[in-house]
């Protein structure tokens, strides 16, 4: 399968291209910046502005799948950054009439409790709402898309490096318990999720979310 996979180099982006490329995947790493990235076999790096979208959308034809990690952690405007970047990438994957797109999303649109999101709670920590509330609108945008087949995968409240067990469970829109709280999983094998996702389609049209 040929998937493009934007922002590549990042701590998410990292871990899903190199679970694609050891299940054997043909990978086109789109970044700012080339130069972090490393050369592999099956690895093709090009340099990208997620907001230019007219050129994102040569860059995407003739991809089957168009994985987003794109972030805004290192903007001043975190917000208003992920937002001009997500509504450019869906353009670009309509433009570029891919068959499919998966977004990495944020757990801060995650239910707590019945009609309480994670984000809204007094505990979230500030440091990390702006990104929490473009995802969030990134959700509610990917929402009202219908001539795109879309998928998001919100990681739960605790995302960490660790190892590849190549087993999670799967929930909607609420955060997944564990023993004493919220359930958290690795870096790693929140990519096997999202490549099984790519592989096996399950969840069209909708957010999921995964834990250990």
């Amino acid at each position: 399968m040929k998937i493009a996979l934007i922002g590549a180099s990042g701590f998410i982006g990292s871990a899903i291209r190199q679970e694609a490329l050891a299940r054997g995947h043909q990978v086109t790493a789109l970044v700012s910046n080339p130069a972090r990235l490393q050369r592999a076999d099956h690895l093709e790096i090009v340099a990208t502005d997620a907001l230019d979208s007219d050129r994102l959308a040569v860059q995407l034809r003739g991809h089957d799948v168009v994985i987003s990690a794109f972030s805004g952690h290192a903007q001043g405007d975190v917000y208003g950054y992920y937002l001009k970047g997500i509504g450019s990438i869906v353009a670009a994957a309509r433009n570029a009439a891919v068959a499919r797109l998966l977004v990495v999303g944020g757990a801060g649109s995650l239910e707590i409790a019945p009609g309480v999101q994670l984000l809204d709670t007094p505990a979230f920590p500030a440091q990390w709402k702006a990104t929490a509330e473009g995802a969030r609108a990134a959700l509610h945008l990917l929402r009202d898309v219908s001539d795109l087949d879309w998928t998001m995968l919100s990681p739960p409240p605790m995302i960490h490096p660790g190892t590849r067990s190549g087993h999670y469970r799967t929930g909607t829109d609420a955060v997944i318990a564990g023993a004493s709280g919220p359930a958290d999983i690795s870096v790693e094998d929140y990519a096997v999720a999202m490549l099984d996702e790519a592989e096996t389609p399950r969840h069209r049209h909708q957010r999921f979310t995964v834990a250990n």
